[in-house]
């Protein structure tokens, strides 16, 4: 269940923020190759793709734990304009799909690039992540006309963000 996972922002050069930003890249490099990705592979891949941006003051990097503490997941978010957050490095572990995580951490996300400024919430992906796409589905995104030459995009989302009204007590 979801309600046992804790989401809340880290370092990007944190031990558990290293360690599931390269199972990700594991994870997405393997299935565009259809073989698991070498090391090299995913050391270049890490390379060509830094996560730097993913840290205030115009980005951050989430991790979603479970209630024993491990990393289950992360995201990142950051401003590529005034307006406009970019979703980057959306995972949550094999082992912990299907209990909600990815709609919760796509939502801390959210909150996070509002109050960055943004009213748009944007993010690329490719047809063998169909997991994920189901996912940006879910939780709101439509797909949208290119805007970026990615090499790796193959598809294009993107979701308005109104600002949340306060909660009542």
């Amino acid at each position: 269940m979801s309600e046992r996972w804790t989401i809340a922002p880290s370092a990007v050069d944190h031990p558990d923020a290293v360690a599931v930003l390269r199972e990700y890249m594991t994870d997405i490099a393997s299935r565009y190759y259809g073989r698991p990705a070498t090391t090299a592979e995913v050391d270049i891949a890490l390379a060509e793709d830094p996560t730097d941006d993913l840290a205030p003051p115009a980005g951050a990097l989430l991790l979603a734990r479970h209630e024993d503490g491990s990393v289950q997941g992360c995201i990142g978010v950051r401003l590529v304009e005034p307006s406009v957050a970019e979703l980057k490095r959306v995972y949550v572990r094999a082992s912990g799909r299907g209990q909600g995580g990815g709609v919760r951490l796509v939502a801390a996300a959210e909150d996070v690039a509002r109050g960055l400024g943004a009213t748009l919430i944007r993010l690329d992906t490719r047809d063998d992540l169909v997991e994920a796409r189901a996912l940006y589905a879910r939780c709101g995104y439509a797909e949208v006309a290119p805007f970026n030459a990615d090499k790796y995009a193959e598809h294009w989302f993107a979701k308005p963000l109104p600002t949340r009204a306060p909660t009542r007590s």
